[in-house]
């Protein structure tokens, strides 16, 4: 394990002399102050990398079961499935974010929970068609919260920084959970059964604030791996050059974009991120990622499978462009909320004219199945260069009204030559 160039072997498995490690906060606020154990900021374990791996295939089974069955009823349960398992994943990792010491507990908790959201992955889709799966999918859930919950508690003796946090999460979440127990019962309705789950999903994303911006970010690059997996898999765009092979690289180029315009957010060269700067601002960015998420995997599964399909019906057209297109309105608001502080012409064109195609080119993406008659390959065409446009835009208006079009080159020559150069001068 030392051999490996560039790691220790302590990043590599936990430490030699004891199985079970003492939790220590990795940061926490002291009189005021953000105070950090390590320097370095954390990067994302390797046993969290393959819970991320679980989760695509999970995210994409959700992302099939509404494409096949595309009305209103489907979009409503998908959104209602989508989200607990967006909640296991963002409780997971704030545990690891604030408390990843990487030992045989920590890397067996990771195990439990991919088991228990492989049981929720298989029946989630299948809740509303029959009973045992709709039992099997709440009840994997709630233990999967109640375990992290457990964890908060556990790793509240260990630690005295977030102490008292955890254990009013551990309450609160603990009775939030409670709300689901209707949804057991059979003489319950399911739409008795849909008002408890979206009551119930409210309610814990109010207790659900981050302090991690990059667990959302991560949870962005999940989503979007949608558009690529059926790109791929099964080798639709084969052989040669062809129009599957086209709408393969227009479905690439459109999930290249959408990750170009979330980090670019609003361009500002100065400013305060919407956690930092309000509650409201902090809860409104919080919630506008549930739609973001929802809206790019069901629309990235569609574009997707332009690659092996040469004809979308009306409801497919629909699903696609209405899903891009919100996900392309929620980046606008996301950008929104950032606060800029960059004085008055600092840039091209001030904030709001700098993201506004995003709302746009949204529209114009939503309405394009009222254009009859265009054809899988002109929808992605367009689709393409409207995102394409809205990045070329954006990166070009956020430029400093001093910038340039090309830095010159320094330094380009070895170091002796640079000063023979400058001792015959």
């Amino acid at each position: 394990m030392s051999g490996i160039s560039g790691l220790e072997s302590s990043e590599l498995q936990p430490s030699p002399r004891y199985l079970i490690r003492q939790p220590v906060a990795l940061q926490w606020f002291e009189d005021g102050k953000l105070v950090k154990r390590g320097e370095d900021e954390r990067q994302a374990g390797r046993f969290e990398l393959f819970l991320d791996l679980l989760y695509v295939a999970i995210l994409a089974n959700f992302a099939e079961s509404i494409a096949e069955h595309i009305s209103g009823a489907q979009l409503v349960k998908y959104i209602l499935i989508l989200a607990p398992s967006w909640h296991v994943w963002s409780d997971l990792r704030e545990l690891m974010n604030s408390f990843y010491n990487d030992d045989i507990v920590q890397r067996v908790f990771i195990l439990w929970i991919m088991a228990v959201m492989v049981v929720f992955g298989n029946n989630a889709p299948l809740v509303d068609e029959d009973i045992g799966a709709m039992r099997s999918a709440v009840a994997s859930y709630m233990i999967a919260r109640m375990s992290s919950n457990i964890a908060h508690l556990f790793y509240s003796f260990a630690s005295y920084h977030h102490r008292r946090q955890q254990r009013l999460w551990f309450c609160m979440s603990s009775v939030a959970l409670c709300i689901y127990i209707p949804l057991y019962f059979e003489s319950v309705s399911i739409r008795a059964k849909i008002a408890v789950t979206a009551i119930s999903i409210f309610i814990e994303e109010s207790v659900d604030i981050a302090h991690e911006v990059d667990r959302f970010a991560a949870f962005y690059i999940i989503a979007l791996g949608e558009f690529l997996f059926w790109c791929i898999v099964g080798s639709p765009a084969a052989i040669g050059l062809n129009s599957r092979l086209l709408r393969a690289i227009w479905t690439l180029i459109i999930a290249f974009c959408l990750n170009w315009m979330y980090v670019h957010n609003d361009g500002a060269v100065k400013g305060t991120h919407p956690v930092r700067h309000s509650v409201y601002t902090a809860f409104t960015w919080v919630s506008l990622h549930l739609p973001l998420i929802a809206s790019l995997l069901a629309g990235g599964h569609i574009a997707a499978k332009t690659a092996s399909e040469e004809h979308l019906d009306q409801a497919q057209r629909w699903l696609l462009c209405g899903a891009l297109g919100t996900g392309l309105i929620c980046l606008y608001f996301i950008a929104a909320l950032h606060k800029s502080l960059d004085v008055p012409d600092t840039l091209l064109l001030p904030k709001p004219a700098r993201i506004i195609m995003r709302a746009i080119n949204g529209v114009i993406i939503i309405l394009l199945p009222l254009a009859h008659g265009l054809e899988v390959t002109a929808i992605m065409s367009i689709i393409m260069s409207l995102m394409a446009f809205c990045v070329i835009w954006e990166n070009i208006t956020s430029l400093m009204r001093s910038a340039k079009f090309w830095e010159n080159w320094e330094n380009t020559r070895y170091p002796e030559i640079r000063n023979q150069a400058a001792s015959e001068t």
